[in-house]
């Protein structure tokens, strides 16, 4: 389904209009940007490794050196699967998130070949504390980054759902994944990505001004939730909040700047 690219104004328009008359009511100074990374360290975010408790990483996985976030392999050997996760510790609903990032490096030892310059902003995520030790993955929606590699197509922006489902142009996407029309970026430049999301019922991406996928219906779905009991009565129901998650999954990423602005509900 071929979507055509526009300027990020019009989703940012869009998300005012569908809050309905009570957006156009709020002060000025209500859904002001707000920055969740400091610039100098990881307070208010905490960190979730595969085979580890939350808050444990002592190959300092995620940490902060000269104002930028990065996620770093230097300390490992090998991968050994160690996904990681790092949480902003409060719940969002309506709101537009904006972040810049570029990969860097080389992919650590041992990890997937689809990892290789892939990372993603996980929203709507369950909380660190209610993972699974060895849970690779939080429930969540994940608005995918991806870096070229030198040549061929690889488009950033797509949409992929651990243990939730989305709909596209009106009707469910049965794949783990959904390719966004996003572009294919080589190279280890600065990449501006923006997310406009409504709650369950709309979220936009948004990569370097474009709008390159939009879907909604965001629901709990598929075999991930039955694996955590939890969470499996939970099937078919609206996921209309939750964590913001940065990813670690193999390959060096950097990012410096991660702003919200939240958005009245409706």
């Amino acid at each position: 389904m071929k979507r055509h690219p526009v300027h990020t104004l019009f989703p940012l328009l869009a998300a005012i209009l569908l809050a309905g008359p009570s957006c156009l009511r709020q002060p000025a100074e209500e859904g002001s940007w707000q920055s969740l990374f400091n610039g100098t360290d990881l307070q208010g975010w905490e960190v979730k490794i595969a085979g580890l408790p939350p808050g444990e990483d002592p190959l300092e996985t995620f940490r902060v050196e000269d104002g930028i976030l990065k996620v770093c392999y230097d300390g490992y050997e090998h991968f050994g699967d160690r996904f990681g996760h790092l949480f902003y510790h409060r719940s969002f609903s309506h709101y537009i998130l904006r972040v810049e990032y570029r990969f860097t490096g080389e992919q650590v030892p041992g990890g997937p070949a689809w990892a290789f310059r892939n990372n993603g902003i996980m929203f709507h995520a369950q909380a660190p504390a209610t993972m699974a030790l060895h849970q690779h993955f939080p429930i969540s929606v994940e608005a995918q980054m991806l870096g070229g590699s030198g040549e061929g197509e690889r488009p950033t922006g797509s949409v992929c759902t651990p243990g939730t489902r989305v709909s596209v142009g009106g009707r469910p996407v049965e794949a783990h994944c959904f390719s966004s029309d996003g572009p294919t970026l080589h190279g280890d430049d600065w990449v501006l990505m923006e997310l406009v999301v409504l709650g369950d019922s709309l979220v936009h991406h948004i990569v370097q001004g474009d709008t390159v996928l939009t879907y909604g219906r965001l629901r709990y779905s598929g075999p991930m939730l039955r694996e955590y009991p939890a969470y499996a009565p939970l099937e078919g129901q609206a996921l209309r909040s939750g964590h913001i998650a940065l990813q670690a999954e193999s390959h060096p990423t950097e990012f410096r700047r991660i702003e919200i602005r939240e958005l009245p509900q409706r």
